[in-house]
């Protein structure tokens, strides 16, 4: 027997593997199906906990319904049982499941009843279905009960079996995503015996049930939709076992679906078939809205339709999208056909026939444009009057006063045409008719324009037709003119008013896309968060009308800080940012996540992870946003994060290039003073050496001139490391500068004693005026900085040049210069001469480790004044210190 073998996908298997890890870290949830209540799910999910806790396994019951029944009530002992958080609504208190005190006490696996419950107000999520995965997220496995009539997708065909629309639903991709599904089952005569009995609820509400959803009818259609989703889930999980272990089937080819979405309650209908025709064919699919010229003045409550029912589809799994077009027929037959769509599910027209002859069908028009592609129209029975009022019932209405516009605009045209009556033919002078329906048309929309037609044909024959001021047409021939007239008017206006609703969308699209390419330009100058902040909470500003800040985690990657300093939302609303951060989920108003504050928050998102939250305070008459604005806020808080991202790659990229300078330095400092300190410790130890093993051999002069000779070494070595130290302190905003008034004489006295010997015989010329103004100053640094000079100054010119030192004020400064005549400072080299450990090409032979002059210039500046070099005229380099008279102490 020969099995077929298929190579796996590499891409799905990576998917696959990355999927699998991605789930190890996420708790697993299993749940318990029923057609009904009173079939015993919690039972039994009662009873599978009491087993895994007999495992060993740490076991808390979060929120379990006992529904006043004794079994149920028994089985809750002997386990843990968390309290529930109290909320007061409206003078009423209710309990809920406490979702902190769950996560806090972090137990292995936590029971939660009723999967698809509605929180009450005030409850961090709206639904429970929510409450269940923030516990999966924090890696605790759940164990949950739900019936199969609260299925998101089939909540239409529920609501056609019972009679009844259920109101709380569970998105499919809660059950698609479970670890397990159990389908808990009972017969249908043996549930009705349980609800006569009153296992199910009391007599009263048992009574209630049996007359209007508990019919053994509903009850089969019920029990036969819950068994087929569990064989459906049987059957994925079969596929995706074969696939991985390459076995080899009758896979379908991949299918693409788009469902035609629109301001109609039937809308939601065809969403969910959608939803489940693509789950039956494994096929990605498509929601989409096509915004035409007629459909560009919807009512609010039009709009509000379209908004839900894209969110239904994006809640379903489908991805959403929003075109517009000339017509709806078109733009949805090149959608599919641009993004291969294979199938396209459309709704049934429900309009009266005459109706469609005359104006024409959608589906036909879908039909007759698709090609190869499959055409699913899906039928439903007619909604009341209210709800399937025809499409143009729904538009916002037009002013009064635009229709009187209207009006008078042709009574305009009548009297500009009346005194041209008896000199023009009166055909030719339709035209200012149409000159007037034209201008309706642009500025006051389609019905004013169609409202002017029919007023133009009324005038030109009662002013401009013989015989004049009556309705009496001498002349059959006019007859054709008026039709005509009718007939071009309501096509001109409606051209027009179409070509405007085109102008208003294509003027908003421009609008969105200049928003974004405007904070982008902007984003891409910004170098810091705070700046980043300032930009984005500007265009906000000025695209939304609302406040904005940008929140980034502090050091200790809990606690938001703003960005920038004027936040626009109150403290309270922290907690809603940080839980956005942390679970990189938006939370607020117009999301389904503790959306009774005023504030939206996004979290900005990268491809590593959330650098931050933007906040959005829209005004309070401001109500949902629409798809295309969401959009928009989407955008920008990417854009944001990816700003923020640039940042920190740009601030990283700074960090490793300090880190690169400093092992430089590092090397260098090494390189350079590894021969400085050898040759003082060398002789050091040498003369000592000779002292200690040679004394006896030795005279009193040389043993003097041993010691002389490790006495000066170790100063010379003690200077180094005392370099270095000075150094390190300097850059790392240790040395503290405390000035007093010091005598200029004395600080040149006391630096030309600490050089003493280095000095040799050389000859100083000191110019320091007796007049000279006490200096404020820092006396033991800047006789370091002097000594640093002075030393400099001696290895760099020849010992039998003089070295001159120069002391003068001005009204604000006193200036110190050294000069001595050696080779001087090359012009390419003045600015880097202070750097440390550099030392100037004229430095061969001369020892040192090219950090006095850069230690210098610290002290210097420490104390807010300057130091620079010049070239003599007659040779030689000139050292410049300058200090400001004035300065205040250090705290």
């Amino acid at each position: 027997m020969s099995t077929n073998y298929v190579r796996p996908n590499p891409d799905e298997l990576l998917n696959q593997v990355q999927q699998e890890a991605a789930q190890q870290a996420r708790g697993k949830l299993k749940i318990f199906l029923g057609y009904v209540a009173g079939v015993g799910k919690t039972f039994a999910m009662l009873e599978a906990a009491h087993q895994r806790r007999a495992e060993g396994l740490d076991v808390v019951v979060a929120c379990v319904e006992t529904h006043g029944r004794p079994e149920t009530e028994t089985l809750l002992r002997g386990l843990e049982v968390i309290p529930r958080r109290q909320i007061d609504y409206r003078g009423v208190t209710l309990t809920e499941l406490d979702l902190d005190a769950v996560l806090a006490r972090r137990p292995q696996l936590a029971l939660v009843d009723e999967l698809a419950h509605t929180n009450a107000p005030g409850s961090r999520h709206a639904k429970r279905y929510q409450d269940v995965l923030e516990l999966l997220k924090a890696g605790i496995d759940v164990y949950t009960t739900v019936n199969i009539q609260h299925l998101d997708s089939l909540n239409d065909v529920v609501a056609r079996i019972t009679g009844i629309t259920v109101r709380e639903t569970v998105p499919d991709y809660v059950l698609d995503e479970a670890h397990e599904l159990e389908l808990v089952d009972l017969p249908v005569d043996e549930l009705l015996q349980r609800l006569t009995d009153g296992k199910v609820y009391v007599p009263e509400q048992a009574s209630r049930a049996s007359r209007k959803f508990f019919r053994a009818g509903n009850l089969s259609a019920l029990r036969e939709l819950a068994l087929r989703r569990a064989a459906d889930r049987i059957d994925d999980q079969m596929r995706r076992y074969m696939q991985t272990h390459a076995i080899t089937g009758p896979w379908p080819a991949g299918e693409r679906l788009l469902v035609c979405v629109s301001p109609s309650p039937l809308s939601e209908r065809l969403v969910r078939a959608a939803r489940r025709l693509a789950v039956r064919l494994n096929a990605e699919w498509f929601a989409v809205y096509v915004e035409t010229p007629g459909q560009t003045n919807l009512s609010p409550a039009a709009r509000e339709r379209v908004t839900h029912n894209l969110h239904l589809a994006e809640l379903l799994g489908a991805t959403a999208m929003t075109v517009t077009g000339s017509s709806a027929a078109e733009a949805i037959v090149g959608f599919a056909h641009t993004h291969n769509i294979t199938k396209i599910v459309a709704g049934k027209p429900l309009r009266p026939r005459w109706v469609e002859l005359l104006r024409g069908s959608i589906v036909d028009r879908i039909i007759r444009r698709s090609g190869d592609l499959d055409i699913y129209v899906i039928s439903s029975a007619a909604e009341p009057a209210e709800t399937s009022r025809p499409l143009a019932a729904q538009r916002q209405p037009h002013p009064w006063r635009h229709y009187g516009w209207s009006a008078g605009m042709v009574a305009a045209a009548t009297l500009l045409g009346l005194p041209l009556r008896p000199f023009i033919n009166p055909i030719n002078l339709v035209m200012l008719y149409l000159l007037a329906v034209v201008i309706v048309a642009v500025r006051l929309g389609q019905r004013p324009a169609m409202l002017a037609s029919l007023l133009s044909v009324v005038a030109f024959n009662y002013v401009f037709v013989p015989p004049y001021y009556t309705y009496v047409v001498s002349d059959a021939q006019f007859l054709l003119t008026f039709a005509a007239l009718l007939a071009v008017g309501i096509v001109i206006s409606t051209l027009t008013a179409q070509a405007r609703a085109q102008a208003q969308a294509a003027q908003r699209r421009e609008t969105h896309t200049a928003a974004l390419y405007e904070l982008s330009r902007d984003l891409a100058a910004a170098a810091t968060p705070d700046t980043i902040g300032r930009i984005v909470t500007a265009h906000i500003r000025r695209v939304f009308e609302g406040q904005a800040a940008i929140l980034r985690p502090e050091p200790d990657g809990e606690t938001l800080r703003p960005c920038n300093t004027a936040p626009a939302f109150a403290a309270n609303e922290t907690s809603v940012a940080a839980w956005a951060f942390q679970h990189s989920q938006p939370a607020g108003r117009g999301t389904d996540t503790l959306a009774d504050v005023r504030g939206t928050y996004l979290p900005l998102q990268t491809e590593q992870n959330v650098v931050g939250v933007l906040g959005v305070n829209l005004k309070a008459e401001t109500g949902r946003l629409a798809p295309e604005q969401w959009r928009l806020l989407e955008s920008f808080a990417n854009q944001t994060a990816q700003a923020m991202r640039r940042v920190q790659l740009v601030e990283a990229a700074r960090q490793a290039q300090l880190l690169r300078e400093t092992e430089k330095l590092q090397t260098a400092l090494l390189n350079s003073i590894s021969h400085d300190l050898r040759t003082p410790l060398a002789s050091i130890t040498g003369a000592l050496s000779s002292l200690r093993n040679d004394a006896a051999f030795l005279d009193a002069a040389a043993r003097t001139l041993l010691v002389d000779t490790a006495w000066e070494q170790s100063g010379r070595l003690n200077n180094l490391v005392g370099n270095l130290l000075e150094m390190t302190r300097l850059e790392a905003g240790a040395t503290k500068v405390k000035p007093e008034p010091c005598d200029v004489q004395d600080l040149i006295g006391v630096a030309l004693a600490q050089l003493g010997h280095r000095l040799g015989n050389r000859m100083l010329n000191i110019e320091a005026p007796d007049d000279l103004p006490l200096v404020p100053m820092d006396f033991v640094l800047m006789v370091q900085a002097l000594v640093n000079l002075l030393d400099n100054a001696c290895k760099y010119s020849p010992p039998d040049t003089p070295i001159t030192i120069r002391a003068a004020a001005t009204p604000t400064e006193f200036l110190l210069r050294v000069s001595d005549q050696g080779s001087g400072i090359p012009a390419g080299e003045r600015e880097r001469i202070f750097q440390k450990f550099y030392r100037a090409q004229a430095a061969n032979g001369v020892s040192g480790t090219g950090l006095g002059l850069s230690i210098s210039k610290g002290i210097v500046e420490a104390h807010g004044g300057r130091i620079w070099v010049d070239n003599n005229p007659a040779g030689g380099a000139e050292f410049t210190i300058a200090l400001p008279l004035k300065m205040e102490a250090a705290p």
